[in-house]
């Protein structure tokens, strides 16, 4: 007999509160409301492996399955899929397989529409149905914000022509009459959403790929797989091990979900993911609920999936139940469900359904997922692997993102590097000594999973897994008021309040019965900036900005990558390496970017080049001309893997030294920075001694420091690389003096609104992969009025040669009231042309200013002629704003700050 909603927290005992835990699992199949599943389906197989092949695919999952498929498009069918059950056990065949299309990232929208397109061909190309049900689907705002929220994802969307509507209740009602709307503000439609079948899915794709020439071995798992050394203590895959053979191999697709350590711990590497149960249940017929669209209740955390002429409901809760170890041999099992856990879901349930309350429950579902430290999968090679590459921890998501990153996968494998910008989800997003750190990973993918379905603002900041790497200024500028933001688990400064908050020890937000802080300081100042308004330290930043322009700022920027290169083939290594010209004498900065084989951006940064010296961290011994490389923090391993690879690709005679955690890095910038400096040295700091983009080794205040020449800001000012044991000694010598003369500390959202001013690239921002430097407006960091070959010179001379048809544009809000903050459409004479990737509030210009690709509609060049002409507006939460196209940068066109000149 069906249970009544009402009833189910009668249904099952209550389970163990632990944190960490293993649930026996049940052996039944019959919650899962697939009508077949692969398990059933006896598919027959090879029973020995290949020999040799070019790629191993391991695990036939969605992504597995989407990543043969993909490589098989490519041409590449000397491959095997090995799966150590049958395909799509593990977690996918008891997905829900929903697909939502709008999402807060361009990137994420096209990998979806990759999916999406997948599954609209694949039954033509297979003779295979994948299970696409397109019913639509409708976002629940039940306040403003959230309902802002859902207005900047149909700006976005409008852009990647998503069809899109925010309708109000009653218009909620008239689409959905089963839905309680009492309560709503609006919601947000996107017809074009739906949902899969697992084994439809799987079965199309791997058909389509083993008729292409590739195989699929079941029951076969992976025993080991061999590396071979490389340089710079590097290894790369040769073999791997199976019962049924061994296969020589130079590239390995770890796709094994909740099991990936167990793979990587194969060679020697690991990820960040923790095993959670994950679970939905499935109601007897509701009748009038046939052709629904799929809901989301993000401020509830619910999701109800139409299934027939029922519903599955399920969600994200507080507390979910972590899985401490998962058997090898768990393939088509299901957990008991967890009624302490999962009730956090009815009341919401039942509040937006309400006819849910007298309707029975037919089955429930409880498996196994991976989530992952921020929500988001862990894909790519790996930095010291050559050819191992990981496409794991899909949080929920890997049917519906399964398309895209399979196409991904398959060109990261055959091209080196993916077509989209896939930085999110690379897994040199991650620093490698917190992967391994199991406290650290079960405490943020807790909050990312808990707050799953919060409404995304624009300066989140976790409260989980902080104070990781901290500066050696840290305790310091934490007296001084700083409120820190995490970036690579550094502990960087964000702005300065008027009293000391720091970040506290995670109290799992009350979950398993922690004990809340009793100080929420710290977190009360992070929600004051979770608004699409302006906060309400808006007039702090202001101040940290404004001093800076008009007398001096110290910024702490230690965490950022500090890396050098030496040895005999150094100069070759840079030629390649650098889009720039660094064949330059010693005593040079130069500001470039390192390319793709496309020509797009994997990086900006500043070399300096350099001689031996006495051996200190700032001033290592070697012998030659070195180059000393400052990456931005964030991105630091990201800008260490590239080199290496690069490096070991060309088997080079070079040595790569990492000084980022024995270095710090303090930039003194500002109209008085010379004055402030020029009193804690001998050396002269005058333009002509030493002029703008030059760098030496000096005494300051008594310690021994590389100082660079350079800004990030747009102001006079050097950047002070010093040891990390004279860190604070310097930084308390240059306060002491500058207190005199007005300076002020400053942090990042400072630098992020300086910066945008002036007109200076943020890499992942204004410039991606996915960018090159000519759509960019970074031409001039690219040498090709020389002879010098470098790492995607090709690309960028053919897409000279036929001109841009995508180009990165400044603007301003005629407004000065209304604040940006990034995805805001971009429109021309009434017309969609691009969205803004990156936006802040210029407090010397007094407006809004705002970074976006823009496209002409014809499809055309885009020339200095179109952006001087048209209505140029920017759509910001649903609503038109007239903006102005700025050529060159509003501030400081002509240069003149940075080298000292300063204008009445």
């Amino acid at each position: 007999m069906a249970t009544p909603v009402r009833h189910w927290r009668k249904l099952l005992a209550p389970l163990s509160s632990s944190r960490i835990g293993v649930q026996a699992a049940s052996t039944g199949m019959e919650g899962v409301p697939y009508q077949t599943t692969m398990k059933e389906q006896k598919v027959a197989t090879p029973t020995a492996v290949p020999a040799e092949v070019e790629v191993v695919v391991v695990g036939g999952g969605s992504l597995g399955c989407s990543t043969l498929y993909h490589l098989a498009k490519l041409g590449i069918t000397n491959t095997v899929l090995l799966e150590s059950h049958q395909l799509t056990a593990g977690t996918t065949w008891h997905t829900a397989g929903l697909l939502w299309r709008l999402r807060p990232s361009d990137t994420e929208i096209q990998l979806i529409n990759t999916t999406r397109e997948m599954l609209l061909r694949l039954e033509k190309e297979t003779g295979v149905n994948p299970g696409w049900i397109n019913n639509g689907g409708l976002f629940i705002a039940s306040t403003k914000e959230r309902l802002n929220e859902y207005k900047r994802l149909m700006t976005l969307g409008r852009v990647h022509d998503i069809e899109s509507y925010v309708l109000d209740p009653a218009e909620t009602k008239k689409l959905y009459p089963l839905l309680n709307v009492n309560d709503l503000t609006g919601t947000l439609y996107c017809p074009g959403d739906g949902t899969m079948d697992p084994a439809g899915l799987c079965t199309a794709l791997t058909r389509w790929a083993t008729q292409a020439g590739a195989l699929v071995v079941e029951h076969c798992p992976v025993t080991d797989i061999r590396t071979s050394e490389t340089i710079l203590g590097g290894r790369e895959v040769s073999e791997v091990h199976t019962p049924c053979g061994v296969i020589k191999t130079s590239a390995v697709v770890n796709a094994t979900g909740c099991w990936a350590n167990d793979i990587t711990g194969m060679v020697g590497v690991e990820v960040p993911l923790a095993p959670m149960k994950h679970a939905y249940v499935v109601t007897e017929k509701i009748p009038g609920i046939e052709n629904m669209p799929n809901v989301r209740d993000h401020d509830t955390s619910v999701y109800l999936r139409l299934q027939g002429d029922a519903l599955s409901v399920g969600g994200y809760e507080g507390n979910p139940i972590f899985l401490d170890r998962l058997d090898k041999d768990f393939a088509f099992g299901l957990y008991e469900l967890d009624w302490d856990t999962f009730s956090a879901h009815i009341d919401g349930a039942v509040n937006r359904v309400p006819v849910l309350e007298t309707i029975g429950i037919k089955s429930t579902v409880c498996g196994p997922e991976s989530f992952t430290p921020d929500h988001k999968p862990v894909m790519g090679e790996d930095i010291n692997v050559r050819g191992f590459y990981h496409c794991c921890g899909f949080n929920s998501s890997g049917m519906m993102l399964g398309g895209g990153c399979g196409d991904q996968m398959a060109k990261w494998v055959a091209h080196g590097r993916p077509d989209l910008d896939m930085f999110g989800y690379d897994i040199r997003r991650f620093h490698p000594a917190l992967n391994a750190n199991k406290a650290w990973v079960l405490a943020r993918s807790h909050e990312s999973y808990a707050k799953n379905y919060s409404i995304v603002f624009p300066h989140d900041e976790p409260l989980a897994g902080r104070g990781q790497r901290r500066s050696p200024l840290h305790q310091v500028l934490e007296s001084k008021g700083c409120v820190f933001q995490e970036r690579h688990g550094w502990e960087r400064p964000g702005w300065f309040s008027t009293r000391p908050a720091p970040p506290q020890t995670y109290d799992w937000y009350g979950a398993y019965d922690t004990p809340l802080n009793t100080d929420d300081c710290y977190k009360n100042l992070l929600v004051a900036d979770y608004s699409f308004d302006f906060p309400s330290h808006h007039h702090t930043i202001q101040r940290e900005c404004l001093t800076c322009r008009e007398k001096a700022a110290i910024f702490d920027m230690s965490y950022f990558g500090k890396f050098y290169i030496t040895g005999r083939d150094a100069q070759k290594a840079a030629d390649w390496i650098f889009s720039a010209d660094v064949s330059r004498p010693p005593g040079t900065t130069v500001y470039t970017c390192m390319l793709n084989h496309k020509g797009g951006v994997e990086a900006d940064l500043t070399v300096s080049i350099c001689e031996g010296g006495q051996g200190s961290a700032c001033d290592p011994a070697f012998t030659g001309k070195g180059f000393y490389l400052a990456a931005g923090g964030a991105a630091a391993l990201q800008n260490l893997a590239h080199v290496l690879k690069e490096v070991r690709i060309n088997d080079w005679d070079v040595q790569v030294l990492d000084h980022t955690e024995d270095m710090a890095m303090l930039s003194v910038q500002g109209p008085l920075s010379r004055a402030i400096l020029q009193k804690l040295t001998d050396e002269d700091l005058s333009n002509e001694a030493f002029p703008f983009s030059t760098h030496k080794v000096i005494n300051i205040a008594g310690h021994k420091a590389r100082a660079l020449r350079l800004s990030f800001v747009g102001e006079m000012g050097w950047e002070l690389h010093v040891p990390k044991s004279s860190a604070l000694a310097v930084y308390e010598a240059v306060t002491a003096v500058g207190a005199r003369l007005g300076l002020a500390d400053a942090g990042y959202r400072a630098i992020d609104s300086l910066s945008c001013e002036k007109g200076y690239r943020h890499w992942h921002a204004d410039a991606r992969p996915d960018d090159t430097p000519l759509e960019a407006g970074l031409a001039f960091t690219c040498k090709l009025k020389t002879d010098i070959k470098f790492l995607g010179r090709e690309a960028l001379e053919m897409q000279k040669s036929k001109g841009i048809a995508k180009k990165l544009v400044t603007f301003t809000l005629n407004d000065p009231q209304r604040p940006l903050w990034g995805l805001e459409g971009i429109w021309r004479d009434g017309e969609p042309v691009g969205y803004i990737r990156r936006a802040e509030y210029a407090f010397a210009l007094g407006r809004a200013i705002a970074y976006g690709y823009v496209r002409s509609p014809s499809g055309g060049k885009v020339t200095n002629d179109f952006l001087k002409t048209g209505d140029w507006q920017l759509e910001s939460m649903g609503e038109r704003l007239d903006a102005t196209v700025h050529i060159r940068p509003p501030f400081d066109p002509n240069n003149l700050r940075v080298k000292g000149i300063y204008e009445e």
